[in-house]
């Protein structure tokens, strides 16, 4: 039986006391946990050893979704509270897919928004008991010196595997982060970068507070995820496109997003150009398809052959776009991604 570490405990009731006590801690000593669904197998298997962990579980104004200028919505809100909310269901489609098919409805209730935006990246190799790490002298991300996916890299290459992060740059969200000292905004696509252990641009004083997803008028969007079984796995692929569509059907502005094909979201501006101005034809999508699997790189870190996750992209873009086009897609999800959502 893997057991935690020991560790002190603090529960503060506002961002602020959160904040403080985060200030104080020395550097690499404390760490936030809200739902505890990525932390806590981690402590266990020793990847993170943290001495003392700040839980926002009882902060409640992290917990509030609000309307406004679009959707603010606090990264305490766990998942399941995101699925059942009427108004992303209805306004934010791939935000809504992505948070539905996190894990299993257990783990949902107990992950947050904030908490699965900050997902550990993940790997073969770093991913085990500390014993079966031991045994390869461990790896770049955690007491080792080498990356095993890739011997001679200089950095570590694990893969963001978060749902919800690609779904939320498709939509042009924006996340607040708070310090002891201030507090700013930035897009959800400043929050990561493509290193597999400082793959958050987040400072380690900062604690990020809510999501502001913009409104959306006139556009459609869609999460589509591959993975071996219908429920429970983290993705291998994902894909996340928003279009807004003239009453013509044309195509007036549009984002497709990459998932667990990096060490963070890759963003596919090619193929998001290529389809505005006009109709989303057959011909077109395989188009769009086709370029957007041009920056995808997938690398040995993860489950399937990664020749085969990265011919496979092309396909998921064009279930992707063939849903925002308005094709009756639901058959398809069941047999392909094994999914109905």
């Amino acid at each position: 039986m893997m057991r935690l570490p020991h560790f002190r405990f603090h529960a503060p009731r506002t961002v602020s006391e959160a904040a403080e006590l985060l200030a104080s801690a020395a550097p690499g000593e404390a760490m936030l946990v809200a739902g505890g669904t990525d932390l806590v197998p981690n402590m266990k298997r020793r990847q993170q050893v943290p001495a003392t962990l700040i839980g926002l579980r009882r902060v409640a104004e992290l917990r509030a979704i609000a309307n406004g200028d679009g959707l603010s919505i606090g990264a305490g809100v766990t998942l399941t509270e995101l699925v059942r909310d009427a108004r992303v269901r209805s306004a934010y489609g791939a935000l809504w897919q992505a948070a539905s098919q996190v894990a299993t409805p257990h783990l949902r209730n107990m992950g947050t928004l904030g908490g699965n935006l900050c997902l550990d990246t993940r790997c073969n190799y770093y991913d085990q008991s500390y014993e079966w790490r031991k045994a390869i002298a461990f790896c770049m991300k955690k007491d080792g010196e080498t990356c095993w996916v890739a011997t001679s890299s200089p950095k570590c290459l694990a893969v963001s595997s978060t749902d919800t992060a690609p779904a939320l740059l498709a939509l042009g969200a924006r996340v607040t982060l708070v310090s002891a000292q201030a507090s700013r905004q930035i897009p959800v696509s400043d929050l990561f970068q493509n290193d597999g252990i400082h793959y958050l641009t987040r400072q380690r004083t900062e604690i990020l507070t809510a999501v502001h997803v913009p409104p959306l008028e006139g556009w459609r969007s869609t999460y589509w995820k591959l993975r071996r079984r219908g429920a429970f796995d983290f993705p291998v692929l994902s894909v996340a496109a928003a279009a807004k569509f003239a009453p013509d059907g044309t195509v007036e502005a549009a984002r497709i997003v990459l998932g667990a094909v990096a060490s963070r979201p890759v963003d596919a501006p090619a193929a998001a150009a290529a389809i505005v101005g006009h109709t989303l034809t057959d011909e077109l999508i395989a188009q769009a398809a086709a370029q957007a699997a041009h920056p995808a790189r997938p690398m040995d870190n993860t489950d399937f052959t990664l020749h085969w996750r990265k011919r496979v992209t092309r396909e998921f873009v064009t279930y992707a776009l063939r849903e925002l086009r308005g094709d009756d897609v639901r058959a398809l999800r069941v047999k392909i991604s094994r999914q109905l959502v």
